[in-house]
């Protein structure tokens, strides 16, 4: 299997943190890919025609994309260690995508920043994306300690990458000082080897 990636991307990290932690590094081969929707680079439209990675190239069947379907495959091809069984899969999952949500935003921050030219950026547009953020970051702060402290799982992953990405592109905008159990959570998470590995430089 190939796939096409950024490391800078929290949707990327997702993908290979799983990696490290079901141990199937050795069976995906990287390929970098690199551009943005104004300018699409080397992505890999080709095998994901939204022109987005991370991108997953199998030996056998189409290509896929969107990092929560990559990451479903690749625990599953593990034997599902990172999504249990329901009633907490629901939980998992929403947390997944609130992860996502932030990174979403963030990423369109980037771009809205350093992408657009600059006549064209919109403060109003930054400011709608942030808003999302923050109420991401509230909900996770006031109800999601307990599941995040828990076992892990993608939910947890996907919000660390979304963390892992603000500290990343956005460290001025300091979340923590708002979100103490969340901060506190992220340090003891940030410990994980995999966590480590794969900080976005």
């Amino acid at each position: 299997m190939r796939l096409y990636q950024a490391p800078a991307s929290p949707f990327v990290r997702k993908v290979l943190i799983l990696l490290k932690e079901t141990g199937q590094e050795g069976d995906v081969t990287m390929v970098a890919a690199s551009g943005n929707p104004l300018d699409p680079g080397t992505l890999p439209v080709a095998q994901n025609p939204l022109g987005k990675i991370p991108a997953l190239e199998r030996d056998e069947g189409p290509a896929l994309y969107d990092s929560r379907v990559i990451c479903r495959f690749l625990d599953d091809r593990a034997g599902g260690r990172l999504y249990p069984a329901a009633p907490r899969l629901w939980d998992t999952l929403t947390l997944e995508a609130t992860g996502d949500g932030i990174s979403d935003a963030a990423v369109l921050m980037r771009y809205e920043s350093v992408v657009r030219p600059e006549a064209s950026r919109s403060p109003e547009w930054l400011a709608a994306q942030w808003a999302k953020i923050a109420r991401a970051l509230d909900a996770l702060d006031a109800r999601w300690i307990s599941h995040l402290s828990g076992p892990l799982d993608m939910g947890q992953i996907a919000v660390g990458c979304a963390l892992g990405y603000l500290d990343f592109r956005f460290a001025d905008r300091d979340w923590r000082a708002d979100h103490p159990a969340l901060a506190a959570w992220y340090a003891g998470y940030g410990e994980r080897p995999s966590v480590k590995a794969t900080v976005p430089a």
